[in-house]
């Protein structure tokens, strides 16, 4: 049997060793929020009942660490996933222009535009955050301050994961990880700062600034040019305009190359949703490395 919380933790940890980090990181938030809850309440009902006394009834009621880790995988394996894996061909070529098809090209080239926006709020609320909680320490309001601006990266993070998942088909954490509402403020303040998680999940939202800048970059830059070698023709056959104007002359490519231009920009955006497709596959895979903390 179990003498404290953490033993169950540990034990339902080690049951589900083979399933995926985020899962477990579900289960033991619930599991922890759960145990929590139920044996202040137990506590307060009969307060010379031990913890471990208390803690058998509750398990017994909530399951074993085994129970509770098979129900968890029969919910997950019954759950569709967020974004579905697309059927992959059996060519080489038809994997490549098959990647309009495939959801995942979509779904990242989607995020990577998003991705500019949120890296700017995250960078700015991250920053902001850190100096302003810095400089309060000073004042006696400072700890609350601060206390509120690291629960608000633990949201911050959750929202990233659920976009990363419902875009990049990456499973991601679906509960806030538990902080037990009957801790005084000064002692979760201290739990935030000595857990790992917490630093990892800024160093994110720096992160993101970075990345989420050379997405965009990179996606107005390969379109422009898409667009460009498409609009050739238009440009020439229909508006009589020439596609390189110098000095106030205009040059026009021959009619025989319209065709190659069509093809050339087809051929650039096609690819580029190929690149997108492995960028947005890359970035789930560092989202969950610092954003899942076990």
């Amino acid at each position: 049997m179990f003498n404290t919380v953490e033993e169950y933790l540990d034990a339902l940890k080690t049951e589900m060793k083979d399933a995926d980090p985020a899962l477990v990181q579900d289960a033991q938030a619930d599991a922890r929020e759960y145990l929590s809850t139920a044996l202040s309440v137990a506590r307060e009902a009969v307060p010379e009942i031990s913890e471990t006394d208390a803690l058998r009834k509750i398990v017994e009621e909530y399951g074993m660490p085994e129970e509770t880790a098979s129900a968890y995988r029969e919910v997950e394996r019954r759950t569709s996933p967020a974004l579905k894996q697309a059927v992959k061909s059996g060519s080489a070529l038809g994997r490549f222009f098959g990647v309009y098809t495939d959801p995942r090209a979509w779904g990242a080239l989607l995020y990577m535009f998003i991705a500019f926006v949120t890296g700017v709020f995250y960078f700015t609320w991250a920053v902001t955050g850190v100096s302003v909680s810095i400089s309060f320490l000073i004042f006696i309001f400072g700890f609350p301050f601060a206390l509120l601006f690291l629960l608000s990266v633990r949201g911050l993070a959750l929202l990233e994961g659920r976009l990363v998942e419902a875009l990049l088909g990456v499973r991601m954490p679906r509960r806030p990880l538990f902080s037990h509402q009957g801790m005084k403020w000064f002692d979760r303040l201290k739990a935030l700062l000595t857990d790992k998680a917490t630093w990892l999940m800024l160093v994110y939202m720096l992160l993101q600034f970075v990345l989420g800048t050379a997405y965009f970059v990179l996606i107005v830059t390969v379109l422009s040019f898409s667009l460009s070698f498409m609009a050739i023709p238009v440009l020439q056959g229909f508006f009589m305009q020439g596609a390189i104007y110098n000095n106030g002359i205009r040059y026009f490519f021959p009619t025989w190359s319209y065709p190659l231009f069509v093809l050339g920009g087809f051929f650039l955006w096609t690819t580029f949703m190929n690149i997108a497709r492995g960028i947005g596959q890359l970035h789930g895979k560092m989202a969950k490395w610092l954003l899942v903390s076990e």
